[in-house]
């Protein structure tokens, strides 16, 4: 499967808005008060304004191959690849896509029955190392969507990232979990580059969500999740995390609601531990119907993101 993703554009400069509109002009407006500078981090010390580049194709002439994006990962071994998938109710697959949006390859998933396949809801995509400290990297695909919080047992998928950017059929391991409280719905995953530990943030009403650690996965244990902290906003003026990327520094987390952009910071953090004890703060953003993608860059000074709607535009922010 190749073509022209519809919700993608490109990924090429930077700079661009945050408040609603109907128009990428009209989106460019950012009032520089509502974010903070980063001091003593890793990165960007202010970000500049989303830009989008592109537009996307007519969706009557073109195959929806994403008909519904709801993650990104930059890859770690293929410049200007991104790893995406599309959510629940479609096939298992995983796309690789270049900078200006277009399909380089389909990675058709196997190892699950195929009568699981329909009851998945797949919500976030990582990249990282397979283990700790080995250079191998793998490919994190998370199945923690959970919208009447009733799964009793949800999983990540991994598979090494392919060594070709080119279509292929690759098994998965199946690497199950359950919290320590209750179901929870998750639509963000996140990956210790050091450590190669995986973390979920739920998707909660009221806060941006409870942070909680996968420690101990293996295919055929069911690990037990454990809870880290709660993420809040400013005056807790937004909820319901839809996406998150862990910055290659650790000191740093990027945050995606339906409405705004945040960004966990916590200087000489050594880990999730710490950092969710960090500040809290809003950076740019732009306005999408909705937004459930976003990832840091290779380099960490950019970040990407995406909306599940057909026809949406791929937004790119650098630093100013």
């Amino acid at each position: 499967m190749r073509g022209r993703v519809l919700v993608l554009t490109g990924l090429l400069l930077g700079a661009c808005t945050t408040k609603k509109s109907s128009s990428p002009e009209a989106a460019l407006a950012t009032t520089d008060s509502r974010y903070p500078a980063a001091e003593g981090l890793p990165g960007c010390r202010l970000y500049g304004e989303p830009h989008v580049v592109g537009q996307p194709p007519d969706v009557g002439r073109v195959p929806l191959v994403l008909a519904e994006l709801s993650g990104l990962a930059a890859s770690s071994r293929h410049p200007g690849v991104l790893w995406t998938h599309n959510d629940s109710g479609n096939t298992f697959q995983v796309f690789a896509i270049d900078e200006l949006g277009t399909v380089r390859a389909t990675l058709t998933l196997t190892g699950v029955e195929p009568k699981d396949i329909p009851r998945m809801d797949l919500e976030d995509i990582a990249v990282g190392p397979c283990a700790p400290g080995e250079q191998r990297s793998c490919i994190y695909l998370a199945d923690t969507g959970d919208n009447f919080e009733r799964r009793a047992q949800v999983r990540v998928f991994r598979f090494p990232e392919p060594e070709q950017v080119a279509d292929a059929t690759v098994p998965v391991e199946t690497l199950p979990f359950t919290y320590p409280d209750k179901p929870h719905d998750a639509e963000a995953l996140v990956l210790e580059p050091r450590t190669a530990r995986l973390a979920v943030i739920t998707k909660a009403r009221d806060s941006l969500g409870e942070v909680f650690a996968l420690d101990g996965l293996a295919p055929g244990t069911v690990a037990k999740a454990t809870r880290l902290g709660e993420l809040r906003a400013p005056g807790n003026v937004d909820f319901r995390t839809t996406a998150a990327d862990l910055h290659e520094s650790g000191q740093r987390l990027v945050l995606r609601t339906y409405t705004r952009v945040w960004e966990v910071r916590r200087p000489g953090a050594s880990g999730l531990e710490e950092l969710v004890q960090g500040q809290v703060a809003e950076v740019p953003g732009p306005s999408q119907a909705q937004s459930e993608a976003i990832t840091y860059l290779p380099g960490g000074r950019s970040f990407v993101l995406g909306s599940e709607f057909a026809g949406q535009l791929l937004y790119r922010v650098d630093c100013r």
